[in-house]
Formats: C-alpha cells, structure tokens, sequence
C-alpha cells in the first residue's frame, strides 16, 4: 500500500508539469464545480470547496479559471452544472483490485469509457460490490516535505484532532489518513501548527495488498493511466504494492 501511495502522489506532482497538465486541470475544476453545487460557494463555510481549491491553487489552477468554477457550481452565472458521482471496480493484470470513481454528465459514456480502458489494457470491469469490500473511505491529507519537518512533528500536530497515522511517502511527502468526518479538523490542526499541505480530501484506502515485480507495475500502471486519460474518471484507487526497490528499477 506504501508504495502505491508513494507511486499515485508522485503521479500526481509529475501530472503537474508534464503533458497531461490540461486533463488535471480539468479534473480539479470540476471538483470545484460540483463542491459549489453541493455545499454553496462560499468557501468559509463550505470545507469541501475549500480544499479543492486549496488543491487546485497547489496544482498552479489559474484563480480566473476556479473563480468560474465557483460561480458554475453555485449556479452564480446562470450556468449551473449536474455531474453524477458513479463508481466502478474491476481488476488490472495480476489479480490487482481497482476502484474507479467517476464525475459525468452521462453515466453510459463513462461506463463505455472505464471499460475501454481496463480491457484494452489487460483488465476487467467486475460487477458492483467485487472489489469495493477491500478498501474504505479516510480522509486523506497530502504533506509535502520540508526542511526540519519530520513524521514526529505532523504526528504531534494532528493526533488529538482525530488523525490515525502518518505515514512518509518518500518524495511525495508525508500522509495524514483520519476517517472522513475528522478531515476538516485535521486539516484545521496542521493550520493551526503552521504545516502547509498540499491536499485534503476523501478518498479510498486498501485493506489488503497486491505485491507485484517490475513488469507486474508496468501492467497495473498502464491500467491506471489509461482510466485517468478519460474526462468521466476522477480518482483510481488500486491495492498494488509496489516495493521502493521496483520503484527505484522503474525510475531507472
């Protein structure tokens, strides 16, 4: 599980600066979007819009660009937006369970879309409820690493605002996990600790590993890219494990 964090964050900082820049910003507008509909536009009262554009602001989102958003989402310029939250599970090569969660506005485009994706690639689309059972819902905080900023230091900040483990994700910073109705709390105690983060949101965590060889992550990784081209898919969660030495034989 380590290392599937470790490889998934940094995914996520290199999917800043490198060609699939456009697919992210999208993802993180709509997010955005959907945060304003659901809980109104004012981020001071609404935690889940907060840190999406606490997300977006960290993944260089032009503020013109999440100002529309909010006012989208809010229904402030008339536009209003209704995306469908759908959730996937099936299996990538290797027996490795993945969960795909979707934002659409029409749930047989990204039905066709998740399935393209998974058997073209060497994976199945599994019924509901085939692989759900192996992860649950943590609230999830993203802690980059500075200089003198230790496990010890966040774990001190975060403990008794309801955090359950931190864990280091090598150069992807550290991981805060707490169950989803502690997220704002947590978050509002690395605040409070002057520790900067990243991103806070809800997301999956496995309950079991799969560990696979380099050749192995390859395969679960070509999976996992070719859902996250598709606009309809938000997140993938997976439970690979991929040990640093196969991270580092793959950086090589």
């Amino acid at each position: 599980m380590s290392g599937h964090s470790k490889w998934a964050t940094t995914k996520h900082k290199k999917a800043a600066i490198d060609a699939k820049r456009g697919k992210l910003f999208a993802k993180l507008i709509k997010n955005i979007e959907v945060a304003a509909r659901t809980g109104g536009p004012d981020p001071d009262g609404n935690p889940t819009l907060f840190d999406a554009i606490q997300k977006a602001k960290k993944n260089s989102v032009p503020n013109d660009n999440i100002d529309r958003a909010v006012k989208r989402g809010g229904g402030l310029d008339g536009a209003g937006v209704n995306y469908e939250t759908l959730m996937y599970e099936g299996y990538a090569p290797g027996g490795v369970a993945v969960l795909i969660e979707c934002l659409t506005d029409n749930k047989n485009r990204a039905a066709s879309e998740v399935r393209v994706a998974l058997t073209r690639n060497g994976g199945t689309l599994g019924e509901a409820g085939s692989v759900g059972y192996l992860f649950s819902r943590k609230g999830v905080i993203i802690v980059p690493k500075t200089e003198g900023l230790t496990e010890d230091d966040i774990l001190m900040a975060v403990l008794d605002a309801g955090a359950e483990e931190v864990n280091d994700l090598g150069e992807g910073g550290f991981e805060v996990l707490c169950e989803p109705s502690d997220l704002v709390e947590v978050r509002t105690a690395l605040q409070k600790a002057e520790i900067d983060y990243d991103s806070a949101e809800a997301g999956f965590q496995p309950s079991t590993s799969v560990p696979v060889d380099a050749e192995g992550a390859r395969k679960v990784m070509r999976v996992v890219d070719a859902l996250e081209d598709s606009d309809e898919v938000q997140e993938v969660y997976t439970n690979v494990d991929i040990p640093d030495e196969v991270l580092a034989e793959l950086d090589a």
